[in-house]
């Protein structure tokens, strides 16, 4: 692994940096307590390539590596994670489960209108009744002729309301078989296909959160992602990728967390000196310090790994776990240090404090990382 960033990298990191300083910024408050889904600043966004960060340039994309793709989640998230999240499920999930299992026909047709923005995506694999037991799905799709014929609901879907088109797994099969769901496109407009409430959310409050709803809505077969029966497996394909963008996520958080923590440290006189010298304020920011790093040295190896093709799987859960849960605690530190300003809005921390939480849940909960990672540990 090579530790130095190419140019390229630092070009990206300081372009997205003053995006979101322009941008996003001016908006976090309002758009979190409105829970205001910016779809406008997607559009911009997607202007500036960073809504198809891992498309190749043939398909309207930026064709940039996993490495750069860290560094524009990061860099949104240190300034409004739930941006952040948003643009991380366009990309990781939606966006590079057509890149990654569409034919030639689909990536032409709905890549470029993805890497652009034009189009926003969703993805939807959770359902009511089954989180981490995907395979307990109910939502189902029947054949009929050279068309399918969907059936049920998909909940906790990023982008379900504004998003133009969403890349669905269901089931095509016996419940339970790991081979019995399949892939779908489904495009805003749909007969049949609707969205429902928008969720109330603890955090991450501007980024749109759903359900997807399925009423006998007829699809061609020409919109099935991949052969039938494949679905589950490439979802999980899907998600290793996403998992790096979750630790991205994370990374962002605690670093926006720990930055605001050291600058009101060094602005925060107690006893006649800045509380940064007391040594309970000055353990946490080297706890804090310490964790970021270990967060993002796990986070580029997966990047590394992915970037050189190699199998991600286990150091990618890893990367998630870790930085998922250091960004929690380290946002809790932050609120500590700020003493009663941290339980306020008028600081960040506040807001970090409640986005951090999902980072845990989201794409596979910790859980679930720790069973992917022994598993893997103990086929070995």
């Amino acid at each position: 692994m090579d530790f130095e960033y190419m140019e390229a990298d630092n070009i990206v990191a300081a372009s997205v940096k003053d995006f979101a300083e322009q941008y996003i910024r001016p908006h976090i408050n309002e758009w979190d307590e409105k829970q205001h889904f910016p779809v406008d600043l997607f559009k911009k966004l997607g202007e500036m390539g960073f809504m198809g960060v891992l498309v190749p340039e043939a398909y309207g994309g930026s064709g940039m590596d996993y490495n750069e793709y860290i560094n524009v989640i990061e860099e949104i998230s240190k300034v409004d994670p739930s941006i952040g999240l948003s643009v991380a499920a366009h990309n990781s999930l939606c966006t590079n489960h057509i890149l990654m299992f569409g034919n030639e026909e689909q990536k032409s047709r709905w890549l470029p209108e993805l890497a652009s923005a034009r189009y926003i995506g969703a993805w939807g694999l959770t359902e009511h009744n089954t989180g981490s037991d995907a395979g307990g799905m109910n939502t189902t799709a029947v054949k009929d002729g050279d068309h399918w014929i969907l059936k049920g609901a998909k909940n906790f879907i990023t982008h379900a309301i504004s998003g133009n088109i969403a890349v669905v797994i269901v089931r095509t099969g016996d419940k339970g078989d790991s081979r019995g769901m399949t892939a779908f496109v489904v495009e805003k407009g749909t007969p049949g296909f609707a969205s429902g409430k928008k969720e109330d959310k603890l955090g991450m409050r501007a980024s749109e959160t759903a359900e997807l709803i399925f009423t006998d809505c007829r699809i061609p077969d020409a919109n099935r992602l991949g052969e039938v029966g494949e679905g589950f497996i490439q979802a999980m394909k899907v998600l290793d990728g996403g998992r790096i963008s979750i630790g991205a996520l994370s990374l962002g958080i605690a670093k926006g967390a720990y930055e605001a923590a050291l600058k009101y440290s060094k602005e925060r006189h107690q006893f006649g000196k800045a509380i940064s010298s007391f040594q309970g304020i000055s353990f946490k920011l080297a706890d804090m310090a310490t964790e970021i790093e270990a967060s993002e040295l796990l986070l580029r190896k997966a990047a590394w790994l992915k970037n050189n093709n190699k199998p991600v799987t286990t150091i990618g859960a890893m990367a998630k776990m870790y930085a998922s849960e250091a960004c929690v605690r380290i946002a809790n530190e932050a609120v500590q240090i700020h003493g009663g300003y941290g339980y306020i809005k008028d600081y960040p921390v506040e807001k970090f404090y409640r986005d951090a939480k999902l980072c845990t849940i989201g794409e596979g909960t910790t859980e679930i990382q720790k069973v992917v990672i022994s598993r893997n540990l103990l086929k070995d």
